[in-house]
């Protein structure tokens, strides 16, 4: 199925099962964003950030929540 397709097929469902997709979507897109988010992580990708982000807070740049 093309992304055309699969455009078309949504814009043809019936209120109540657009909304039953549109709640699958919501939760298959954020289990996928979790997943990236957690190679992302295992991978060594955010350490800098998290590291300036460290850096920053000892030197007085942020504050405790």
């Amino acid at each position: 199925m093309t992304l055309q397709q699969l455009e078309k097929t949504v814009s043809e469902l019936p209120p109540d099962q657009l909304s039953a997709f549109r709640e699958w979507f919501h939760a298959f897109d954020a289990e996928k964003w979790d997943e990236q988010f957690d190679r992302d992580v295992a991978a060594g990708r955010l350490d800098q950030l998290a590291d300036d982000a460290s850096a920053e807070h000892r030197a007085g740049k942020s504050t405790e929540l």
